[in-house]
């Protein structure tokens, strides 16, 4: 079977030996295929900011997309902007970043763009795998567009699918993401 996308992140990539095995299947993955990294930072496990950014920064020299929390930018980069964060991994070769702001909504950037699309409110029994299901819809959305086409209207759908879908992870206990049916059934009664 082909890789058609790859979405990694989180301690994987930062835990030795197993990122550095990781790291080089990503790169032949790279290739080919888009890699989308969720840096997901975990400072209990590794507090050394210098290190942990400069492990980051490794692993969005060969992605495609990055999925980052405004927790995750404030506390690799504390004296930057988050759209400012954003700008500079564009220009370091990643196609688009995206970042989720909880109740803020979610915002990517791309080269050309900001868009922005509010949060959907629910009432949270729990914030587990909420942004683990925004990476999950935007790998559904590079599957079923490519990488490339995720501009402009496409994007922004995505990005309301992506909170619709984080939204209904956040009224569940537990990490218990939608089916696709159920954001669907979810788009039509909203609509």
């Amino acid at each position: 079977a082909r890789v058609e996308a790859l979405h990694v992140g989180s301690l994987a990539t930062i835990v030795e030996p197993g990122s550095r095995a990781l790291y080089e299947w990503a790169m032949s993955v790279a290739d080919f295929a888009p890699v989308i990294f969720d840096p997901n930072v975990r400072s209990a496990y590794l507090a050394d900011r210098p290190l942990y950014v400069a492990l980051v920064e490794k692993w969005i020299s060969i992605s495609t997309l990055v999925k980052a929390s405004d927790d995750d930018i404030a506390w690799l980069y504390p004296d930057l902007e988050q759209v400012e964060v954003a700008k500079n991994w564009i220009h370091s070769g990643v196609e688009i970043v995206m970042i989720t702001r909880g109740a803020k909504g979610l915002m990517a950037v791309t080269a050309d763009e900001i868009i922005e699309v509010p949060s959907v409110l629910v009432d949270v029994v729990d914030t587990v795998g909420a942004g683990d299901t925004v990476g999950a819809v935007l790998v559904d959305a590079i599957l079923e567009h490519g990488i490339l086409n995720l501009r402009g209207e496409v994007l922004r759908n995505a990005l309301n699918c992506a909170a619709l879908a984080a939204a209904i992870t956040c009224s569940r206990a537990g990490a218990q993401p939608p089916t696709k049916s159920e954001i669907q059934a979810k788009e039509k009664n909203r609509a």
